[in-house]
């Protein structure tokens, strides 16, 4: 039965199913809308567009959330201007929750490209992808972090490389840290949790059923907690540098993590 006891098991799945198509449908027309603001976008400068687009993404975001329902709590200053913002990574809802929060460059692997609704989209408004077997993507996503900071923009980044359940933060790939240290720009430390805990969405597990689960399900309440800024010239290398960021993150997290396997 129901929660309320109203609807017996089936009806029920049914009236989920049909709450997941409800915001199936209403992500497609937001992504349209999207698409229709970039195809207006003027700006006399390519940092002009790079900001438009980050602005345009970030109003995408808070209303893929909204449709989901799904409410984000911060903690800790907001931060602007050229940074790496490092977070742990827990589910693919991960890049909308900072997305939404500041306008940014999100870097993605390049399998989210060819997802639906929003794949064909999120290229245009400036995600960065990755293609971890493929030298020349990572050059080609160095460049583009650069060209972010120029325009005053932070680069999103998830150093664990995959998400986790929650209860562990991965050790860190050095990636963005080596870019942090060459241009000086400072990196954010920032850390992810979610209620309920079962948002998260980890390693193998078919994208579809765990969407239909955050589509149907009751709201859903992610925390951010903002650290303050880690300086990379402190540092001596990029391995360095991401230790220290990795131990900001479990420490905003509470420090009850359990250790992760090559931490």
């Amino acid at each position: 039965m129901s929660p309320g006891g109203l609807l017996p098991p089936a009806a029920e799945a049914g009236v989920r199913f049909a709450r997941a198509g409800v915001c199936l449908a209403a992500s497609g027309l937001s992504a349209a809308a999207a698409a229709g603001r970039l195809r207006r976008l003027r700006g006399p400068s390519d940092a002009d567009q790079m900001r438009a687009r980050a602005q345009v993404l970030r109003d995408v975001c808070r209303r893929l959330l909204d449709l989901h329902a799904v409410r984000v709590d911060v903690d800790g200053p907001l931060p602007f201007g050229p940074a790496v913002l490092a977070s742990n990574h827990v589910s693919w809802l991960d890049p909308l929750v900072l997305g939404s929060t500041v306008p940014c460059v999100p870097v993605s692997k390049l399998d989210i490209s060819a997802w639906p609704i929003v794949g064909g989209l999120v290229g245009e408004l400036g995600v960065l992808f990755v293609d971890r077997g493929d030298p020349q993507s990572g050059a080609r996503v160095l460049w583009g972090a650069e060209r972010a900071f120029a325009a005053g923009l932070p680069v999103l980044n998830f150093p664990e490389g995959t998400t986790s359940t929650g209860e562990q933060v991965l050790p860190f790939r050095r990636g963005l840290f080596g870019v942090a240290r060459n241009t000086g720009v400072p990196v954010l430390p920032v850390a992810l949790s979610y209620e309920p805990r079962d948002l998260a969405w980890v390693g193998d597990a078919t994208f579809l059923p765990h969407y239909l689960r955050v589509a149907s399900g009751r709201r859903a309440v992610v925390r951010i907690r903002f650290g303050t800024r880690v300086e990379p010239d402190a540092y001596d290398c990029p391995s360095q540098l991401a230790r220290a960021v990795r131990q900001r993150i479990l420490t905003l997290l509470g420090g009850t993590l359990a250790p992760a396997v090559g931490s």
